[in-house]
């Protein structure tokens, strides 16, 4: 995959995990396999892929996969289950920065990030560490507000991670026409690099891309969750093939 592309410096590189629904053994149907994905939005390009048996395995198969690959300059970004010190501390060893989603996993961090970037106290960040968005569709309209804190000293839990430069919390309302009262959620995040609140949207944006754009095209284009391919290593070799496809198609190869 290496010749298929070239990143560059900034290049968000997301990495997410589907199951495979369809190749479980009839005698388990609990057994299906896990795909970890590395993807970049910007070309469409899966840098690599490794397997698990299942989801819980994600944080031992993350670095596998980090090894893979040449991530110099990009910022990497994975979901809650890939907020480790070992996977962060791994990345900047790749010479990349990480962009990490936080939740109670990581205890007094998240506790600590939450606390801070409460609304009372976000007026006093930076007007660059502030951004409100508004999108507005057909049938429904959404509200995002991204904050970022750059000042490390405020949050005494964040000495004990690699280079730990920047933490975030990105709230959104989302209603649709057809609902009564919309719904409020708030994401926070952990970086090595010193986001802007602008860089932030634009890169947990491109990591919901690898839903939108890969799985969901594996999914219903490709019915890959109504494979029942599995034996002998099957099920890894045409979700490899797969993959290929996916980038022929948009002649990227």
């Amino acid at each position: 995959m290496q010749s298929c592309s070239e990143l560059t410096d900034g290049s968000v590189v997301a990495i997410d995990g589907k199951r495979l629904k369809g190749s479980f053994k009839q005698s388990d149907r609990k057994d299906t396999i896990h795909i970890i994905s590395a993807f970049v939005f910007e070309n469409g390009v899966t840098l690599g892929q490794c397997k698990t048996d299942s989801k819980p395995n994600e944080i031992t198969t993350i670095p596998k996969l980090l090894q893979l690959l040449e991530l110099k300059g990009c910022i990497v970004t994975i979901d809650v289950m890939g907020c480790q010190k070992e996977i962060a501390k791994q990345t900047i060893e790749k010479e990349a920065d990480y962009l990490l989603a936080l939740k109670t996993n990581q205890g007094s961090l998240f506790e600590q990030v939450k606390q801070r970037l409460q609304p009372e106290t976000i007026r006093q960040i930076a007007s660059d560490s502030l951004l409100s968005e508004a999108d507005y569709q057909r049938v429904r309209k959404e509200f995002r507000a991204a904050v970022v804190c750059n000042d490390m000293a405020l949050i005494p839990a964040s000495a004990s991670w690699p280079n730990l430069q920047s933490v975030s919390m990105i709230g959104s309302y989302r209603k649709s026409d057809n609902q009564k009262q919309g719904e409020l959620t708030y994401r926070y995040y952990t970086s090595s690099a010193n986001l802007s609140a602008q860089r932030l949207a634009e890169a947990t944006r491109a990591h919901w891309h690898i839903e939108n754009s890969l799985h969901w095209c594996l999914d219903v284009a490709m019915n890959e969750d109504c494979c029942r391919i599995r034996r002998d290593g099957a099920a890894d070799v045409f979700a490899g093939v797969r993959y290929i496809a996916f980038i022929k198609e948009r002649n990227i190869l």
